[in-house]
């Protein structure tokens, strides 16, 4: 007995090894490769796995360990932080698409417990799935990245009540006594109980194995939690799948939730894998192929069903069109939980054995075809930006809410009020630089303009929004999104709305910088090389490397990457001479009070034999002295524009400011 189920797993495993590398050159998903892995070994591929019983077996213990470590990196931080989205957008999502949904099976002839069960399959979309790719893209953080993920929370904590209500839907004849006990009881049980073992009884129990520093009983512990909580979900009449996601809820929200997953991820991944392997082997290919065009027109039918819905749900919060797009290309699949519902669902016989795997079939076509639509996104939300609706529905419904700003001239631009944002802006304030931010999230909007900061809701991508903060007449504007599509666009609108500013950008990777120069920014900042920088500083402040010797090092270290990396500024009259200088910086050195450099001559000074660079202007108050003279004597406060080395131009830093 043991050898034929060592022979069936080695085999398994080493299909879903080939299955998954084909995928990843293909870039698709790793569910999507196992999925299939799950289609060519179950009873209607290979054969390599026959027996049903086993099947199921395999799928129970995927869903609860599946379902348990959802729940344990569920964060209640994670909810707030999503409010409008889950208290409107969410609702108006999920209920849309079932109405919608339940809508064309009636149409189509299916009873109402049918054609309801299929809309909240419908409505459910891949966690897993559209998590992994937003994190392959760096756009979790992204106005469209965190719209998706507060649909995709609200959608996970639909399937408690969409649990709960299977029952009813499969036709069981309950009485009141049976809907208190059934539906009620259960809700008011773990309404009261959870938040008492989450605030109290879990953590202070953690606490006491964490004091024994025993990891073997640390982990029985996790394991006595997660299956207390799923054994008495299951008690109450709900399902142990349910009772998981519950379980590591109760964890999630204590200070030793990070040291659990730790704990359980070596099988947390193994065991997810089973889980989507066993969904793929549940796939009747025979059924499905006997009839593609209903296969292909459901699939289409499902995209563009929850791409109405979505838009609208997101378009209702304020948000701009294009994010709205992007959101729905986004969760145009169905999820993991729409195979849970299903398997419970099959028990209440809700829909036929054909409908059944049609609903498998588009599942698995809309993962695989979930990366194809989230790389379209970009161009499918600069097409619909540029759409003659009113401006309300373009650009959101919190632009038209602002109040006029005072008319500004050589000012700074912000777009974007995160990390980056608000410490340009703190640093302006400080400087006396008058400037104004663009912002797309409305409550930080609501809460900075009532502090008193210039700031103003809208999507940057649109030119009413950047005439509106004054761009045509302003000097900066620095670009701090996290969204990379729309800073390609937010650069190149900015450059043909005003030809002659200043415009920096923000990048997480060094790929970008070209395609962003190429679009007009005079400056980009990759943060993944700054931080390579800021990391080698650390390192040999360590070893105790003088502090000269270290801004020496970093500045060879900026002028020979940034000299590979950047294309020449497009400021109008240097562009010629720093095309052709690669590692020339054009800096602005301040003359302080007890500089040696007060009251001394340029000609007494000898700045280009001394230090080696060519000064180009020296400004003093609203004059500037281009080019200056010889005799000109330097005052405190006095700006030298120069050009040259980085280290030369720091060492001049040094002497203007007394540190030479």
């Amino acid at each position: 007995m043991g050898l034929p189920l060592l022979a069936e797993t080695v085999g398994l495993f080493g299909l879903a090894v080939a299955v998954v590398v084909v995928c990843h050159r293909l870039r698709l998903p790793t569910v999507v490769g196992l999925l299939l892995t799950g289609l060519l070994t179950g009873p209607h591929g290979l054969g390599l796995i026959n027996d049903p019983h086993e099947v199921e077996v395999l799928a129970e213990i995927g869903v609860v360990s599946l379902l348990f470590t959802i729940g344990l990196e569920f964060s209640l931080s994670h909810l707030l932080k999503s409010r409008s989205v889950l208290l409107v957008a969410g609702p108006l999502q999920v209920g849309g698409t079932i109405l919608l949904t339940a809508l064309l099976g009636r149409g189509c002839g299916l009873p109402l417990n049918a054609a309801i069960f299929l809309g909240m399959l419908a409505s459910l979309s891949s966690t897993a799935v559209v998590l992994s790719l937003l994190e392959s893209k760096a756009a979790v953080d992204s106005p469209p990245g965190r719209v998706t993920l507060g649909l995709l929370i609200f959608q996970d904590l639909a399937i408690v009540p969409f649990m709960l209500l299977l029952p009813l839907l499969g036709g069981e004849q309950l009485s009141g006594s049976q809907v208190l006990g059934r539906l009620v009881l259960p809700l008011v049980v773990f309404g009261v109980g959870l938040p008492i073992l989450t605030r109290w009884l879990v953590p202070e129990l953690l606490a006491i194995v964490t004091r024994t520093r025993d990891r073997q009983l640390f982990l029985l512990t996790t394991v006595f939690l997660a299956l207390g909580v799923a054994w008495a979900s299951s008690t109450l009449g709900l399902s142990l799948a349910l009772g998981a996601f519950l379980a590591g809820l109760t964890i999630a929200e204590s200070e030793f939730s990070h040291r659990v997953l730790g704990t359980v991820l070596p099988l947390r991944d193994l065991l997810t894998s089973f889980f989507f392997i066993s969904v793929g082997m549940l796939l009747n290919t025979d059924l499905v192929l006997a009839q593609p065009g209903p296969l292909l027109l459901a699939t289409v039918a499902l995209v563009l069903l929850k791409a109405v819905t979505v838009v609208v749900a997101v378009s209702t919060i304020g948000y701009p069109l294009r994010i709205a797009a992007s959101a729905a290309l986004s969760l145009a699949q169905l999820g993991e939980f729409t195979f849970i519902l299903l398997t419970v669902g099959e028990r209440y016989h809700l829909l036929s054995e054909t409908l059944g795997q049609t609903v498998l079939g588009v599942a698995v076509l809309t993962m695989m075809a979930t990366p194809l639509l989230m790389n379209t996104a970009p161009a499918v939300a600069e097409w619909v930006s540029r759409l003659r609706l009113p401006a309300r529905i373009v650009q959101g419904a919190g632009m038209t809410e602002e109040q006029p700003l005072p008319e500004l001239h050589g000012h700074l631009v912000v777009i974007g009020y995160g990390l980056n944002g608000r410490n340009l802006a703190e640093a302006a304030r400080t400087a006396g630089i008058p400037y104004v931010v663009i912002e797309m999230n409305h409550e930080v909007v609501r809460r900075r303009s009532e502090a008193g900061e210039p700031i103003l809701y809208g999507d940057a991508t649109h030119d009413a929004v950047l005439t509106h903060a004054g761009v045509p007449t302003a000097k900066v504007v620095v670009v701090a999104i996290s969204d990379a599509a729309a800073t390609r666009r937010v650069i190149d609108v900015t450059r043909r709305m005003n030809p002659d500013i200043f415009l920096i950008a923000r990048t997480r990777y060094v790929g970008e910088i070209e395609a962003l120069h190429e679009l007009g920014a005079d400056q980009v900042i990759p943060e993944e090389f700054e931080t390579s920088i800021e990391i080698f500083v650390r390192v040999m402040q360590q070893y105790l490397v003088p502090a000269e010797r270290i801004e020496s090092l970093v500045a060879q270290v900026r002028q020979n990457g940034y000299a590979m990396l950047r294309r020449p500024s497009r400021r109008a009259h240097f562009e010629p001479v720093l095309r052709d200088l690669p590692g020339i910086d054009l800096a602005a050195v301040t003359v302080g009070e007890n500089s040696p450099l007060v009251g001394k001559s340029l000609a007494e000074l000898e700045l280009r034999q001394r230090y080696e660079v060519n000064l180009l202007a020296v400004q003093r108050a609203e004059t500037t002295l281009a080019p200056p003279a010889g005799q000109t004597v330097l005052c405190a406060g006095d700006r030298l524009i120069v050009m040259g080395n980085p280290e030369p131009v720091a060492e001049l830093g040094k002497a203007a400011h007394g540190q030479d």
